[in-house]
């Protein structure tokens, strides 16, 4: 079964990345030129995808959705298989995200974008109380998705337990946490950062599989998962980078 994606951004990088995925291009019949533009058509005929030029405000796609004048139909993103990540091989130590328990489709699109811009290595929700990858999820991320594997486990306790076990340091970010995250040494470990729900944040189970607990100073309430995420894997990167050049 098809769904959609919105906007030109998700398009494009839909297209650059994965063309297989879509099976049709719907351009809005108003729609402004521009190279982005363009570029989808071109990309759309190179790929022998078919275009139609129509009205985009129909009962047939979502308006609530900003869509910019571009729609694409294309099949779900295939999750990762777990096993098949951890026997990836890779120089250097990797990095991943666990989401536990996230439900709002902005801050996980947000998440992914910030993941491959950061150059995280994949994103681990839960079959069950996670936010499904939906066109929602794919604009915010703005086809960060087509980048960043996303797998998705059965449980996250037990995903927790193979990490441990294969050598992996576990992190979860907890509001009232003692050590602030830029106290921690992130260069020389694998590691998985756990981020929790926009309510009631990590469950007690998985915070108590965690090696350390990080939190963001703040003077006020805390700060939206997908900053918070931001926030701390920057200063990853950050120290990454200090390390390599130093």
């Amino acid at each position: 079964m098809n769904d959609y994606i919105y906007g030109k951004n998700a398009v494009l990088e839909a297209l650059e990345k994965n063309p297989k995925r879509i099976s049709k291009v719907y351009i809005s019949q108003t729609a402004r030129p521009c190279n982005r533009l363009k570029k989808i058509k071109e990309l759309a005929r190179f790929n022998s995808i078919v275009i139609s030029f129509t009205n985009l405000n129909s009962e047939k796609f979502e308006k609530e959705i900003p869509h910019q004048g571009v729609i694409a139909s294309v099949a779900p993103v295939d999750y990762v298989d777990f096993e098949e990540f951890l026997e990836q091989k890779k120089d250097g130590y990797r990095k991943i995200v666990i989401l536990d328990g996230v439900q709002d489709p902005h801050n996980f699109g947000a998440i992914i974008r910030t993941c491959a811009c950061s150059g995280y290595d994949a994103v681990i929700v839960a079959n069950h109380r996670s936010c499904p990858l939906n066109a929602t999820v794919e604009k915010t991320s703005a086809g960060a998705i087509n980048h960043v594997p996303i797998i998705k486990v059965n449980s996250l306790s037990g995903t927790i337990e193979i990490l441990k076990k294969s050598d992996w340091w576990i992190i979860a970010a907890d509001a009232h946490a003692k050590d602030n995250y830029f106290e921690i040494d992130y260069t020389d470990m694998n590691f998985a950062l756990i981020l929790g729900s926009e309510g009631s944040g990590i469950t007690k189970t998985l915070m108590n599989k965690s090696d350390f607990q990080i939190k963001l100073p703040c003077n006020f309430e805390s700060l939206n998962v997908s900053t918070a995420c931001a926030v701390i894997l920057y200063e990853s990167v950050r120290q990454i980078l200090c390390k390599n050049q130093g």
